[in-house]
Parts: C-alpha cells; sequence; structure tokens
C-alpha cells in the first residue's frame, strides 16, 4: 500500500503509479531472519552479478599467470617495471595519458581509451579483490534500493572512467587498477541524496552522515600503501554528478525514466565493447609475442 494515497500497489513498485510517490523497500525485507545474519549486509542480484563479473575476471588472471606466460609491463612511458605473470592482467591496466582517448582505438601503443572501463574490474590480488568486493557488496544494494537499477548501472560506470581518468591525469605514472574508482563512485551518489534531498528530513540527514562517514574513512585510507587517491576522487565526482543529475526514479513510464533506461543499456554496451578491444589485443599479443603493448 503506497504510504502517501493508500492506494494498493504490487511489492516490486518503486514509485506509486497514482501518485507518483517514491516508495522504499518495506520493512519486512529488510528484517533479518536470523541472527547471525543481523551482522551481514543484505545483498540483491545486482550486487551479486558486479562480484561474480570481478571474481571472474580475477579468477581468469589467476589461470593464465599460472600458465607460465609471463611478460613486462610497457606503455611507452617512464613506468616501472611490472612482472604481472599474466596477458589479461597486463591487458587491463589503465593507460594514463588523455592523448589516449582520442587516438585510434586499436592501435597498440595509442589509443586505448577502453581500459579506463576495463581496469575497473581488474584486482592485483585477494586482498584487493576481497576489501573492494566487501564495498561493493554494501553499495551496489543500497544504491539500487534508492536510485534504481537503470541509474545504478550507468554511476558505476561513469565513475569508473572518471576515475581513471582523473589518476591519469594527475598521476600519469602510476599503474591503476580495481572497482574501487566504481565503489567512491556508488558512494558519491548517496551523498547527493544527502545534499540536495530534503534537509529537514531526518532520513536525509541520516544518509549525509551515514555516507560522509565511508567518504572520510575511504580517502583517509587512500594515503596508505599502493592505492590511487586521485582515482578514488574522480570515482566521486563522477558518482556524485551521476546522482545530481539524476535525482531519484519517477513513474516508470515517463520519459525521463525511458532516457535512464536507454542511458543504462549503453552502458552496458560500452563496456561490453571495452571488453572486446582488450579481447581483441588479447589475440593480436598471442599470435605476436614480441610486440610491444
Amino acid at each position: 500500500m503506497c504510504p502517501n494515497c493508500r492506494a494498493f500497489i504490487t511489492i516490486s513498485d518503486r514509485v506509486c503509479p497514482y501518485c507518483e510517490t517514491n516508495v522504499g523497500p518495506r520493512a519486512v525485507d529488510l528484517r533479518p531472519n536470523a541472527f547471525a545474519s543481523s551482522f551481514l549486509p543484505s545483498a540483491n542480484l545486482s550486487a551479486m552479478i558486479v562480484l561474480a563479473i570481478n571474481f571472474a575476471f580475477f579468477a581468469g588472471s589467476l589461470v593464465l599467470s599460472h600458465s607460465g606466460t609471463s611478460t613486462t609491463v610497457d606503455v611507452g612511458q617512464s613506468y616501472p617495471p611490472y612482472d604481472v605473470g599474466s596477458w589479461l592482467f597486463r591487458l587491463l591496466l589503465a593507460h594514463h595519458r588523455l592523448a589516449f582517448l582520442f587516438a585510434a582505438p586499436l592501435h597498440l601503443q595509442e589509443g586505448q581509451w577502453w581500459r579506463f572501463i576495463s581496469a575497473g574490474f581488474l584486482h592485483a590480488d585477494w586482498i584487493h579483490l576481497l576489501m573492494n568486493s566487501w564495498s561493493l557488496f554494501i553499495l551496489v544494494t543500497e544504491v539500487e534500493q534508492f536510485y534504481g537499477t537503470n541509474r545504478l548501472i550507468v554511476a558505476y560506470v561513469v565513475s569508473t572512467f572518471t576515475g581513471f581518468m582523473l589518476a591519469a591525469l594527475i598521476t600519469p605514472t602510476n599503474v591503476v587498477l580495481g572497482a574501487s574508482c566504481a565503489a567512491f563512485g556508488l558512494m558519491g551518489v548517496m551523498l547527493a541524496m544527502g545534499v540536495f534531498g530534503d534537509r529537514a528530513s531526518p532520513f536525509t540527514q541520516l544518509v549525509r552522515q551515514h555516507y560522509g562517514q565511508w567518504l572520510v574513512f575511504g580517502l583517509v585510507m587512500s594515503f596508505f600503501g599502493n592505492i590511487s587517491l586521485w582515482g578514488h576522487v574522480g570515482g566521486l565526482i563522477g558518482g556524485f554528478a551521476v546522482g545530481t543529475v539524476a535525482g531519484l526514479p519517477g513513474h516508470p513510464a515517463s520519459p525521463r525514466e525511458l532516457f535512464w533506461k536507454i542511458a543504462a543499456i549503453a552502458a552496458v554496451a560500452i563496456v561490453i565493447i571495452c571488453f572486446y578491444f582488450d579481447f581483441a589485443n588479447i589475440s593480436y599479443l598471442l599470435k605476436h609475442p614480441d610486440a610491444s603493448m
């Protein structure tokens, strides 16, 4: 039942089709069914799909690394040599020059713009993968509950791109990869709701406080170890921008919602194209082992 107009609606509705009021998840759906589960965040299908993709590519990099293929990263700049032990790992590392965005997309030395997306699905080691997976396990579920699947997909892809691009502009000699750019983007989406929502609402204040704490902790951690601070900041900016422009969902049949559905389809298509280019490079380099990356 809609809390605003009291009309009967389905349990899957996130917007009342009669009065267009946003409807959150039911309390019974958020209630833990056991004591132990109350200590774990709830997850939905989208969160599990995102984690499955990240784990699948990490497993692929492990399989290839144990196949005896080993090489050194060389991207045409003053990078230190990184013996990554994996073709897949090497090919999904982000390139770090803005000029790459404008050159020929299939050139082996320039134009590999797709790495700003595909690098967001690879991780350096198990700790890196597990830490990002825990964050995404929580954030993907929460963002989708409030913004819907379409805005979630767009925010994930956009924040991945903006995170790697900002890291490339400010720290061009660093090799960057991982899903943390997207994780910070999802924080930015929720912060947009906390900043631009009803300031008098206790719920808006709670969202702003909760994700503000996430942000402070994440940024502080970005100063330690081999972590890209600017990748995180870029992801945050991209996610916050999407959350600001998109706003919360409206009536499912409205032109505005149709736009975000098309935008989500386009985002998925871009990710597929990026991986197509990567695997095209893999095929080329396997046939030409002496070719430069």
